[in-house]
């Protein structure tokens, strides 16, 4: 079992209820391998952790943006609260040496466990609204997320990788992207799809991905970086 009061520590808080903390970071899988009485995972916690996180980071971009409209500030937030980001945040706190996961849950890496860890940190998000209130969950989310808020909409972060790219195109070179699907491979259930991403008659990049639209976006990522957008 971690010591979750290094991690107390980390965060600058103490539960006065600390079972709270541990539930925070017990995946589901976990109890099919350690069952005890009374013991929960943390699916309820993320729950109200994400709702409480959406609340703070509404209130927090309506007050530092009143001139933008409500489509924009749609898309800062979620910018700010996707899997991606708040795994990172869980990352940087080292949530990871914390996570009560199953042996075989333990050895995933890349996509899936950034999704455990980012349900950890609503999870977290959740334990601490329950244990101290709103005020706690805010002062959390506030130093882990807030410092994102200037990159996400300096650089565009906001906007999918697509859209993006399209806005750029047509501001610095007076031309939209266009798509052409490159190949196609694997069983029906299971395909995989390669798209390429042309600017004119140049082709910039090619992306893959289980559908069109994800290779899509994919290759529009790639001929971001390669354009050096």
């Amino acid at each position: 079992m971690p010591d979750f009061s290094t991690f107390e520590t980390k965060i600058g808080y103490s539960f006065k209820t600390p079972s709270l903390l541990e539930q925070a970071f017990t995946h589901r899988s976990y109890l099919n391998e350690n069952r005890a009485p009374g013991r929960e995972h943390n699916e309820r916690l993320e729950f109200l952790g994400d709702a409480v996180l959406e609340l703070v980071v509404t209130e927090f971009l309506y007050g530092k943006y009143p001139e933008k409209p409500e489509g924009e500030l749609t898309a800062y937030r979620a910018a700010l609260v996707n899997t991606q980001s708040i795994s990172a945040a869980a990352t940087a706190l080292g949530m990871n040496d914390y996570l009560l996961l199953s042996r075989g849950e333990s050895r995933d890496t890349g996509r899936a466990r950034q999704i455990i860890l980012a349900n950890a940190f609503e999870a977290l998000i959740g334990a601490l609204y329950l244990d101290s209130g709103y005020d706690a969950a805010k002062n959390f989310i506030s130093a882990q997320l807030f410092h994102k808020t200037e990159e996400v909409v300096e650089k565009r972060l906001w906007q999918d990788a697509k859209s993006k790219l399209q806005e750029i195109s047509q501001e610095k070179m007076k031309m939209t992207p266009t798509y052409e699907l490159a190949g196609q491979s694997g069983p029906d259930h299971d395909r995989t799809f390669v798209v390429a991403a042309y600017i004119g008659e140049q082709k910039i990049a090619t992306g893959e991905g289980r559908s069109k639209q994800e290779a899509e976006q994919a290759a529009a990522e790639k001929a971001l970086a390669a354009k050096g957008w």
